[in-house]
């Protein structure tokens, strides 16, 4: 405001907490993190749109803390009609939660051609993640250090999560958080949550109603 910028606290902090920049009071303290050089260009460049199922999918992990400990939950989104998926929910962050959400969306999807997108992340780098990406014909996309809008989309849905599952109560065991969060993907994300972007249609109404069309 001294600057001659007019906006509101709610409009700062949300350009902030896209930005991932925070208080200094606010920072856990930890090890810092950088990312490593990326293994695939960015092919996605911020238009998360698709004009089919199966062209391009996002995927990221995010974590929770419980009583036992943290858990990870690796999540792979189709962009057509934001329909997680794939995943996969550990007790670590380990590059194999990487893969076996790939793996749950390839086995449920029978992908050709898809562009996956990620971040830079170790797990995402790592060779076993790439020979299946390979082994696929899936083509890889990764964006750039620090800049969370390129995986905007897949954030989007984290924030979705956390306000409607993660945050609405102390966790136990990670066996509780775990059933809950694959609760509300399954039967409420999925089937009962009406987009904007959907035409206020679900994720599964929107690609029942893209097969029907196909068909036809």
């Amino acid at each position: 405001a001294r600057r001659g910028f007019t906006a509101s606290e709610n409009r700062v902090w949300r350009i902030c907490s896209m930005q991932k920049i925070f208080s200094l009071h606010a920072r856990k303290k930890g090890r810092s993190r950088q990312a490593g050089p990326p293994v695939h260009d960015d092919l996605v460049r911020r238009d998360f749109t698709a004009a089919a199922p199966n062209t391009k999918w996002l995927t990221d992990i995010t974590e929770h803390p419980t009583g036992e400990g943290k858990l990870y939950l690796c999540a792979v989104k189709d962009c057509y009609s934001n329909k997680i998926v794939g995943y996969s929910i550990a007790s670590h962050m380990r590059a194999s939660l990487a893969v076996s959400a790939l793996r749950n969306a390839i086995a449920l999807r029978d992908p050709h051609d898809v562009v996956v997108h990620s971040d830079r992340g170790a797990q995402f780098r790592s060779a076993a993640y790439q020979r299946l990406l390979r082994g696929h014909g899936l083509t890889g996309s990764m964006g750039r250090v620090g800049a969370c809008g390129d995986n905007a989309a897949m954030e989007s849905f984290f924030s979705l999560l956390q306000k409607n599952v993660l945050d609405t109560r102390r966790w136990r065991t990670r066996e509780e958080l775990r059933l809950a969060i694959v609760s509300w993907i399954e039967t409420k994300y999925h089937r009962k949550r009406r987009q904007r972007a959907l035409g206020k249609l679900t994720p599964v109404e929107f690609e029942t109603i893209y097969t029907a069309t196909s068909a036809a």
